[in-house]
Parts: C-alpha cells; structure tokens; sequence
C-alpha cells in the first residue's frame, strides 16, 4: 500500500501545471518561522542580542519543523487518540493508556530534543548554559503549537509542576521529584500534571470534595478528580482537604501525588476513563478515582489554593500563547489560499470583501503576538527582580489568557472560510484548528473568571493597571518616530480605558461590564505595542496600521451602519498585503488621514 503524496509534493505539481490544479494548496511544508514577519522582527526586538543569535538557528529548526515532520505527526496523532486499558490479561486493575507511534514521537521532540519542560529551569537545552529567558520559551512554544496543540498541554503542565516543586515543596521532596521532572531520558523522566476540577467544583474551587487524611505519618488522599488532562501523568498536583480543615478555599492543601510508589507498586488511584472530546484528541483527558493514594504534602497546608495558583498563572499565559499560535496558523492557511485559489478569474485576494474578511483574522493574531512577547519580557524582567514588571505581568497574563482565547473561536472559523468547502473536511487542518479552539475559554478558568480576576482582582485590589499604564505611557513617549497626532488618540484612549476599569473595579453595580472592560484593556494595550514596535530601528511598520485598525474598530465610536469606505483603509490594505518592507514614512499619512 501506498502512501499518499505529501502536501510539499502537491505544491511542486501544481507549479509545474500537474497534479490537483483547481484545489489551493495548505502551507504545509513551510518553514512557519520563516514565513512570519512579525515574530522574526520582534524576537530582535524581545530578546537580547546574544541569546538571539544562539537561540535564532533554533527558532529556525522548530519552525521547519511545525510545517513538516510535526505537522504530519499531528495530523496521524488526531485521528489516532489515546486508548485506556483497564486491566491486563491477569485481571489486574493496571489501568494504562496506549499512545499512537505518531504521539509517542512528538513526545521525543519536544521532551527530549528541545526539552522544553526544563528549559525554564536549568541549563543544558538547545545548548545554553542557563535557563532559557521566557521570551524565548514562549516563542518556541507559539512554533510548535502551530502544528500541535494536545500535546502542549503535558509538556506546559510539566513545566509549571517544576516550578512549585521547586518553590514550595520541602528539600526531601525536591530532591525526590525535581532529577526526575528535570530529566531529558525518556526512561527516566517523569512528566507532570495538574489535577482540580471536581463535579462539586470547577471555578468554585472552594467546594473540592477530595479529602485528605494523615494515617500513620503518610497522607492518603480520597475522592473524585472529574477532568484531569494528561490523565497517566507520572506525578501530578492537585488540592484537597486535610481532614478538619476549614470549609471553602482557606481549607485546601496543595499536593503531589506520584503515579508509582517507590518500591515500584502502583499508586492507590484509578483512571476510570478517557474523556471523548471535542477537541485536543491526541492527549487523554479522564476521570481519576482516589481510593487512599500516597501523595506528598508541597508546602504550607493552609496556603494550598495560593500557591497552586501560580501555576494556574503559568498556564493562563501559556493558554494566551496557544492561541496566539493556533490564529498564526490560520492566517497562514487562510493567505496561501487567498492567494491561490482563484474564482471568477481572479485570485481570491483581490477582492476587496475578502481582503476585509483576511484582516480580520490577521489583526487578533498580532495583537496575540504582541500580547504574549510583552508579558514574557515582562516575565523575564520580573524575574530579575523589577516589582513594576511583576505587577504589570499580574494584569497581562489574564489579559491574554481571556481575550486571545477568545478571538481564537472566530479567527479558526473564518480561515476555514476562506478555504471555502474544503476547509470543512477531516482531511485539512481547518477543522481540528476549529475544534482544538475551544478549550481555551474553559482551561484555567472561563471567559468570564477571567475578566472578574482581571477587573475585581488585577485592577481592584492589585492595582496592577497602573503599572501596565505607566509602561505603555513610556513607550508612547519613546516611539517619537511615530506621528504625535496618532500617539495622542492613544494616549486618550488608554486614559479612557484605566478610568473605565478602573469604576467597574469600584461599583459593584457594574461587575456585568468586566468583560467589557477587559476587552477595552487588551485592545489599548496591544494597539500601543504594536505602534511602538512599529518605530522601532528594523521592525516592519505595518504594525503600526495594525495598531489604527485596532484603534478605530475596537476603541471608537462607530455607526454601524456607515459604510467604511476610507482611503486609508484601502490604502493600508494596499500596504498589509504587499510583499515589501515598510517603514513608518510609508504609513505616516495613513495614521493621521
């Protein structure tokens, strides 16, 4: 049996006037580092020059990758999902899951050849003598997830498990778990995982049920973990309540609970079974029943719920760089069609209506992209010991986890769109992009826990909004390249934002605006990114009419029912869509017209 041509091989014969000549052909194949712009430009910007010019062969390997090798394996990995197995020949209650060979191979790319589940925390990947900054991290996961999104999942929350080990658990537990989580040898790594939704609570954390209870000096933990993602994880966190605790959050501890114990026997909880998902199907999400199971106490008992919500944060903004990475590959599927397909004589990009339609799933996937490269500086920066960036990072990361997550429903869909009938069938990505999409506005809390701990939280109590405004007030002052006329309507509207936040955050009355205000807070500040990158020495002035589209469409008053015919929208579309550099004499005029 035969296999079927590559998507690469489909290109060249089309080229050469063979093959399927009236189908557009995907961007598999691609180098997705090479064909984007923006991150290329922005990584010079984010990162320090040195660790650029390590790190940038890399970049350039993974992104050959996530249009290659990763893509076809994603694409077996997808149809082959996880199976659970009850039990073995014996009878025994073995409980163990079976992985595709396709699965079982990403897993060796991105465990043990990029290693990026220890990259954050020692030295030693992809060849650097320290940790790795979190700008790069979070860029080398925006290549990888543009081919695979499940298998993030494990590799993020393995990630982040090492963080509060390290952070929180006792020098014995660390010592115990941290050479094994920090392993590259697939024989002897353990990967890590997060265990909280119950059915008696997902975002009411609060009412967990799963109770814990010290017998004999070891606690053994007892209950029902109802969605528990990378299910056969080697060691996972979760929270429970130790016998006599207070009620609500105050009483909850923090946990590690190993799959084996160390005398090699099974730990005292079963996988009862696989969820079957709408999305994510190459990682097995199930239910964990625990009937007495050895786990660990991390840290202080009555601080359980604080510090599992570093993690919760880690992941959150791990979940905005998912997005932003899944809207980058429908961009890049939705313009090598547009530019390829033709229809009525024409190639469909030279439509007006369908280059309308193209910027709307391109402008959520640079303000993503701008997004997420700010709070990873922001991260790294906050990690060197600046307290301005670490409160600006306490507002960024919902800020993205909520609204990146969200466009990333629409932007999926209308990439199918443009690819028309196709776009509906198994066989192209456009409907595992659609499908994968939306578990981000339910992982690590819903769209509107979000917004209440960006408005209720972030802004109400942390305050953090004035970090974030004093930071984008810099960088408008910094970006003198850019017309003080455009700079001054920004400058307005982030006044307007943080004061609207701001009396949400205060009134009670209004809490049915947080969402609102959210949104308000994420388009101001990615529209000011985008502008002062735009001014940057280098950087492709195009973000800049990214930055006014954002401005006029997501921040202004508009008449619905006035038709949008302004020269400078066609005008900048002429530019978006065009193969040359741009510096910011080219859009100069069109930012203030």
């Amino acid at each position: 049996m035969h296999a079927p041509p590559s998507h690469k091989s489909f290109a060249g014969a089309e080229a050469q006037g063979r093959g399927p000549d009236r189908i557009a052909p995907d961007c598999a194949g691609q180098n997705f580092y090479e064909i984007d712009r923006g991150l290329r430009d922005l990584l010079r910007l984010y990162l320090q020059p040195d660790d650029y010019r390590r790190l940038e062969p890399h970049f350039r390997r993974l992104g050959e990758l996530a249009g290659g090798r990763l893509d076809e394996l994603a694409r077996t990995a997808d149809k082959h999902p996880p199976v659970l197995n009850a039990r073995d020949r014996f009878g025994r209650d073995e409980d163990w899951i079976d992985y595709h060979s396709s699965y079982r191979e990403m897993e060796s790319i991105a465990f043990a050849d990029f290693q990026f589940h220890a990259m954050s925390h020692r030295g030693g990947a992809l060849g650097m003598d320290r940790p790795l900054p979190a700008v790069a991290k979070y860029a080398l996961q925006y290549l990888f997830v543009q081919a695979e999104f499940g298998l993030m999942c494990p590799i993020s929350v393995t990630d982040t498990s090492i963080h509060l080990i390290r952070k929180f658990a006792s020098a014995e537990l660390k010592d115990y778990l941290l050479p094994k989580m920090l392993s590259a040898d697939p024989a002897a790594q353990w990967k890590g995982t997060q265990f909280m939704t119950e059915r008696s609570g997902g975002s009411d954390v609060g009412a967990i049920e799963t109770m814990a209870r010290c017998e004999e000096g070891v606690w053994r933990l007892y209950g029902d973990k109802w969605f528990c993602s990378h299910a056969d994880a080697d060691v996972a966190l979760l929270l429970a309540r130790p016998e006599g605790a207070a009620a609500g959050t105050k009483g909850l501890a923090l946990f590690a609970l190993p799959r084996r114990l160390k005398d090699g026997r099974r730990n005292a909880y079963r996988i009862v079974r696989l969820k079957d998902k709408l999305g994510t199907r190459s990682m097995a999400s199930g239910e964990i029943l625990l009937e007495g199971a050895v786990a660990y106490l991390v840290g202080d008992a009555d601080r359980g719920l604080k510090q599992m919500m570093e993690q919760v944060n880690l992941s959150r903004l791990s979940h905005g760089v998912r997005a932003a990475a899944m809207m980058r590959r429908c961009v890049n599927e939705a313009m090598v069609c547009a530019r390829s397909r033709t229809a009525f004589g024409k190639t469909i990009i030279e439509y007006p209506l369908l280059r309308r339609q193209l910027l709307k799933i391109a402008i959520p996937s640079e303000q993503s992209l701008s997004m997420f490269l700010f709070a990873a500086s922001a991260m790294d920066r906050a990690n060197a010991g600046s307290k301005e960036a670490e409160s600006a990072l306490r507002i960024l990361t919902p800020l993205l986890k909520f609204r990146a997550c969200r466009d990333n429903i629409p932007v999926a869909t209308g990439a199918m769109e443009v690819r028309g009938g196709n776009g509906y069938i198994e066989e192209w990505v456009h409907a595992r992009l659609i499908r994968d999409a939306h578990i981000g506005v339910l992982w690590e809390g819903t769209s509107n826990i979000n917004a209440l701990d960006i408005v209720t939280r972030a802004v109400g109590k942390s305050r953090a909004h004035r970090a974030l405004g004093t930071a984008l007030t810099k960088l408008l002052d910094n970006a003198t390249a850019v017309p003080a006329a455009f700079r001054d309507r920004l400058r307005a509207a982030l006044d307007r934002t943080l004061s609207f936040a701001e009396r949400v955050a205060a009134e009670p009355a209004l809490e049915a605006n947080a969402r609102q205000a959210a949104s308000g807070l994420y388009h101001v500040t990615s529209a000011i990114l985008m502008m002062w990158e735009a001014s940057r020495p280098g950087s492709d002035a195009r973000r800049a009419l990214y930055a006014r589209l954002v401005l006029e469409h997501r921040l202004s008053a508009r008449d619905p029912l006035e038709p949008s015919t302004g020269d400078w929208e066609r005008g900048a579309a002429e530019i978006l869509f065009s193969e040359r550099q741009v510096v910011i004499a080219d859009v100069a005029g069109l930012l203030v017209s």
